[in-house]
């Protein structure tokens, strides 16, 4: 195997991939819904894929009761191999418990993927979060030959110390020192978006080595329909109304707060109905927040089966973003909005690729601007043509910029003589 500027070259018809993922199917959402997505996609052309992952636990975090014992287990999923590993998961996951949490994984994992040494994977890839699992990771493919790759989600130290989970500058310099020289042993490190690439060059990550690996969207799954009040009829919607979702984790993340409030400052406009789908720590708060507002609705995490439907039952999706986590983080729900042929409203700060990509297509407020953010649900709200022109373009810019089969193919190549794993640096 011969590492090139431009192109990760593996000389075999088939690869044996070894995928280190805390989070890992059957999670419905966040990084265990696309490592996922993406091990079962490599299988279905042929490759032979390895998964060392903790057993289901997120967005209730609370691990699922079918894998509360053994701790260690083997198991098959849509024909890729899992190997599981224990952690501890917090009632209320605050910054300490969630270093404790992830380090839990990384070093109960660490004995299990030492072990895959012995399969000879051709490539070894390490998801963060959590970021505490690279060493493992990097050890792992240099024992046994094979290519590293590091696929950062987000940059959970530089958003620990932001958000102000982690604190103390002294502390802050040893592990960004310590992050940096790890980054730069891989032989390829990608991140979500263009801006979080430049972020890995700002941190010493020679741009030969660089990714661009965003999140992706099944458009033949998610796709703009015709009138559907399944769900409206479900939650007792009039079918005239204008919904306005928010679908996803219920997380710290997000800024959530704002919904409830915009809410509250639009409860005269019976024709605005807000839908909360979704599970996750934040839920309690909300759920407080809004008792009594007879225009909020919450839905728990729906199937996958019934995705597509939930997203196309809403005139307007709702992004709202914390402003510690500007470019960090790039929130994977929004090309499942995008693809939904729908207008987003997001908060998030000028300069920022969020701003870049729903300004195109959406509206966009400050961070924590509740005033604002009520006038822009109301703006959409009131003309349904800027909706149906802002719809257009979401759904143009999914199927252009985050179609799964274009994303996953120009990395991992597609069938034919010889597999490839492409690497487009970012120039």
């Amino acid at each position: 195997m011969v590492l090139c500027a431009r192109h990760l070259m593996v000389m075999v018809n088939r690869m044996r991939i070894l995928l280190y993922s805390a989070n890992f199917a059957p999670e419905p959402t966040g990084i265990g819904k696309y490592s996922g997505e993406m091990a079962k996609w490599l299988v279905e052309r042929g490759h032979s894929v390895r998964v060392v992952a903790a057993p289901p636990y997120y967005p209730q975090w609370k691990v699922d009761p079918n894998y509360s014992w053994p701790p260690y287990r083997r198991e098959t999923w849509n024909g890729v191999d899992v190997w599981r590993a224990p952690l501890w998961v917090p009632t209320k996951p605050s910054g300490v418990a969630r270093v404790l949490h992830l380090m839990s994984f990384a070093i109960t994992s660490f004995p299990v993927m030492l072990r895959q040494v012995f399969w000879r994977p051709h490539l070894v890839i390490t998801v963060a979060p959590a970021f505490l699992c690279a060493p493992a990771g990097f050890m792992t493919a240099r024992l046994c030959g094979a290519q590293s790759w590091l696929h950062l989600q987000d940059f959970e130290v530089d958003l620990a110390f932001r958000m102000g989970l982690l604190k103390g500058n002294l502390f802050r310099r040893l592990i960004l020192r310590m992050e940096r020289g790890l980054l730069r042993r891989f032989d390829s490190v990608s991140s979500i978006s263009s801006r979080m690439v430049e972020l890995l060059l700002q941190k010493g990550v020679l741009v030969e080595r660089t990714r661009y690996f965003p999140n992706w969207v099944d458009i033949t799954h998610i796709k703009p329909t015709a009138a559907n009040f399944k769900y409206r009829d479900e939650l007792g919607i009039a079918h005239d109304a204008i919904v306005v979702l928010f679908s996803g984790t219920l997380g710290g993340k997000q800024g959530l707060m704002v919904i409830p409030t915009v809410a509250r400052a639009l409860a005269a406009r019976q024709d605005i109905v807000f839908v909360i789908c979704g599970d996750g720590v934040e839920k309690p708060k909300l759920e407080e927040a809004a008792a009594g507002l007879p225009n909020v609705r919450f839905l728990p995490l729906q199937p996958f089966e019934r995705l597509g439907e939930l997203l196309c039952s809403a005139d307007i999706h709702l992004l709202p973003q914390s402003p510690g986590a500007a470019d960090l983080v790039l929130p994977s729900k929004l090309s499942g909005m995008l693809a939904s042929g729908r207008p987003v409203i997001a908060s998030c700060a000028a300069g920022t690729e969020l701003e870049a990509v729903v300004s195109k297509c959406g509206l966009v407020v400050d961070p924590e601007d509740d005033a604002a953010f009520a006038t822009a649900v109301a703006t959409l709200a009131d003309n349904a043509g800027l909706r149906m022109d802002l719809g257009r373009r979401a759904r143009n810019y999914a199927e252009t910029n985050f179609e799964r089969d274009a994303i996953l193919g120009r990395l991992f190549g597609t069938a034919g003589d010889e597999a490839a794993v492409t690497n487009d640096a970012i120039a």
